[in-house]
């Protein structure tokens, strides 16, 4: 029996509040919402998606709204007291959106195939045969095609190359998704790089997802033993950015990469 899907609310209380606070001290100034996307390099759209609790603000935009609205530190407070310890609250609610409005994306895996690399049998298979849990997974896979004013994401999937012998389904389902792999591969888009498996390092703590916005800001996704969070924290960045400076060093070529996906997917699952 496939697992019990939890239905996560539509709206969170503490993002909502934020924004409207926000707008309360935007519009006290006589500011339009076009001056803020100005001020901050954000588009309109995502600003009002800001002031209507459906997009997490980033430290860097409200510190620049703050002063320009003369508020004293007082919508930078607010943002503080919602971001307990470096983590957004609530830490499930933006991801999704984030992902899909990112300009690029750096996919690290240790485990599993990555999720925006996944072909439609495997995601099944990983998801235990919940069939629409699979096809939100290959719905989010649109960003690599993406067809508007920013484009296609640009992304970097980092494999571990243990994940390549690592059974998911069958052995046809493998051998499609190495396939599938080398294939998306050749999208200029697109860059797989596959993980040499040498000893101890960094990566081996979690998978994660480092996501860069049209603003230049950067928010990773991590995912942990207990649960997934979502942070923009310098700390949690550094951290992430000395990871990714480990596994690329020990990162095949993507030429090399995909001749080895190739020597498993014709050796190993044939």
């Amino acid at each position: 029996m496939p697992p019990r899907r939890q239905r996560r609310p539509s709206e969170s209380p503490a993002l909502i509040a934020f924004g409207r606070q926000m707008r309360r001290m935007r519009e006290a100034k006589g500011v339009k919402q076009e001056t803020i996307a100005h001020i901050t390099q954000v588009s309109g759209p995502q600003v009002s998606k800001i002031e209507n609790g459906k997009k997490r603000a980033t430290r860097s935009f409200v510190e620049i709204v703050d002063d320009h609205l003369e508020g004293d530190g007082a919508l930078i407070n607010l943002w503080e007291d919602l971001n307990k310890n470096g983590h957004p609250v609530p830490i499930w609610f933006d991801w999704p959106q984030i992902e899909a409005d990112a300009v690029m994306l750096i996919c690290w895996q240790h485990s599993v195939i990555p999720g925006l690399a996944q072909t439609p049998e495997y995601a099944l298979a990983i998801v235990h045969g919940n069939q629409e849990t699979a096809d939100v997974r290959i719905n989010r896979q649109t960003i690599l095609t993406r067809d508007d004013e920013r484009g296609p994401a640009i992304v970097l999937f980092l494999i571990e190359e243990q994940v390549l012998y690592h059974q998911v389904g069958t052995h046809e389902t493998m051998r499609k998704q190495l396939e599938h792999l080398i294939e998306i591969s050749r999208m200029p888009n697109v860059t797989v790089q596959v993980v040499l498996s040498r000893g101890d390092h960094d990566g081996n703590m979690g998978a994660f997802v480092l996501a860069t916005m049209e603003d230049r800001n950067e928010i990773a996704y991590v995912e942990t033993a207990i649960r997934s969070i979502t942070t923009d924290d310098p700390a949690d960045l550094s951290v992430l950015a000395r990871t990714l400076l480990q596994l690329r060093s020990q990162a095949l070529t993507q030429e090399m990469s995909c001749e080895l996906i190739r020597k498993v997917a014709e050796e190993r699952w044939t």
